[in-house]
């Protein structure tokens, strides 16, 4: 018999309020970073870049998928502005991180572990974005005593246990079932596809490019600022740089059991999901939501799953430290 859960709190926010509109510039503008490397015991090694206050709340990035570290540039002005100090790492196989062609979600909370001791600190925060939720919720479970709280945006959901692919992106369905029965050619594609991925498009196509993805509107409005769109683009091309297989081998978790349950993160989660969502449908947030036992939802109107980062920065990250003490 199923544990009853704590009840999911949601909340509604119109992105029409000053602090989500677009114009408040609320995404980086210095792409200012440290970044460095820290070495695993077997010799691999996982590249990561800081952002925002280095002196400020710890809080652990975890990238989308395809992407890469530089993503988090997405929080360094409202990072710096709330005292917050974020630590955003490649993961391995993806762009300078070394490849681990073998490794499995649960592998990750020890590289965190070490990123930690690395750079000296005890507990922190998680920020995940996209294909980040599970390395989040994976770090929440392993290490509950130094994981305070996590922020999942616009997260994806353990696809394994889905009955069937509605309420993913086409191309997430069109993935998952040639994995489970053409892995091969699924391997083939990626690596015909890494040329193309690598490439940096001239700003001049930039519109055409956005128009191509067929974007929700607010999205591609949101898309249109070009820091934001390098925030989201070239963290992609920087990944697909690296090695397909690498791509690869990160697309392969989203296919395989987490190995935990997701009734297992015990920590605070805030999830927050654009009820435009087109990647994954906010109905698979709705339902991962009703899972988490200690879980505060924030389902955005007229945001999706580019925008709602985008716009709403400033609010997930002050969220997420709500109870820290950020006094000097």
């Amino acid at each position: 018999m199923r544990k009853a859960t704590a009840p999911v709190r949601n909340y509604t926010v119109d992105y029409r309020l000053e602090a989500c509109n677009t114009s408040d510039n609320s995404y980086p503008r210095s792409k200012m970073s440290s970044e460095t490397a820290v070495q695993l015991p077997d010799g691999a090694v996982v590249a990561f870049e800081e952002y925002g206050d280095p002196n400020g709340v710890p809080v652990i990035f975890c990238h989308g998928w395809p992407s890469s570290r530089i993503m988090a540039r997405l929080t360094d002005e409202p990072a710096r502005e709330l005292g917050i100090r974020v630590i955003s790492p490649d993961r391995p196989g993806i762009s300078a991180s070394s490849l681990r062609p073998d490794r499995k979600l649960i592998d990750w909370p020890p590289v965190v572990e070490r990123i930690a001791e690395r750079i000296g600190i005890g507990e922190f925060r998680m920020l995940a974005i996209s294909g980040g939720a599970p390395y989040a919720y994976a770090t929440a479970v392993a290490m509950p005593r130094r994981v305070r709280s996590i922020a999942i945006v616009g997260g994806a959901p353990p696809m394994a246990e889905l009955v069937d692919a509605e309420g993913l992106l086409p191309l997430y369905s069109r993935m998952l079932a040639l994995y489970r029965t053409q892995p091969r050619l699924l391997r083939r594609l990626f690596y015909l596809a890494r040329p193309v991925l690598s490439l940096r498009p001239p700003m001049r196509f930039r519109p055409l490019l956005l128009k191509m993805l067929m974007l929700r509107p607010c999205d591609a409005e949101s898309l249109r600022d070009g820091e934001a769109f390098e925030a989201i683009f070239e963290s992609q091309r920087r990944a697909w740089r690296g090695s397909a297989e690498g791509v690869m081998v990160d697309a392969q978790i989203y296919a395989q059991p987490w190995g935990f349950a997701i009734e297992d993160v015990r920590v605070p989660v805030r999830l927050w999901h654009g009820k435009e969502d087109r990647a994954f449908s906010v109905r698979l947030a709705e339902q991962v939501a009703k899972r988490l036992p200690n879980c505060e939802a924030r389902f955005v109107d007229d945001a999706g799953h580019y925008s709602l980062p985008i716009r709403h920065m400033r609010e997930i990250l002050q969220d997420l430290i709500c109870d820290a003490d950020t006094s000097p």
